[in-house]
């Protein structure tokens, strides 16, 4: 393990099991339409395979830009749960997307790893990238944690 991985919580346990994510996913009507299945997950990072599917292509056969944006949030929501449980209430604030690379008629994978948990505001990154490990995608991305409901 990296200094770097120690910083951001690897030593932590799991506030959500694998088998919730899963099931989690499993019944979202909409990682069921991209086909998002958990790769693998660490206390604060998430990783999600998405299978190649002719329907979210483009013209061309290049997967849609929107397919990205899509597996990054949800990645990042199952990062944050890894760490604030399943419960967790935080939604995405901002989303910052660079396509840097086209996949073509192919699955590829997006690892979303939170870099700072605030109060508020969790900031984080994710990076789709093809089998052969093509960077095709970077996302910043900022979710905002509700108020603690038990102060007035």
């Amino acid at each position: 393990m990296s200094p770097f991985e120690h910083r951001q919580g690897a030593s932590r346990p799991l506030a959500v099991a694998e088998t919730e994510l899963n099931a989690l996913l499993q019944a979202l009507p909409s990682a069921q339409q991209y086909g998002f299945r958990l790769h693998s997950i660490r206390p604060g990072r998430c990783t999600l395979h998405v299978p190649y599917q002719p329907v979210l292509d483009r013209p061309g056969g290049i997967v849609a830009g929107y397919v990205f944006m899509a597996a990054a949030d949800v990645a990042m929501w199952l990062a944050l749960m890894t760490r604030l449980g399943r419960d967790d209430a935080s939604v995405t604030a901002d989303m910052t997307t660079a396509f840097l690379a086209a996949a073509r008629r192919e699955a590829f994978r997006c690892r979303a790893t939170i870099l700072k948990m605030g109060a508020r505001l969790v900031y984080g990154v994710a990076e789709c990238r093809a089998l052969d490990d093509r960077l095709l995608t970077h996302h910043g991305i900022t979710y905002i944690r509700p108020p603690d409901r038990a102060v007035a």
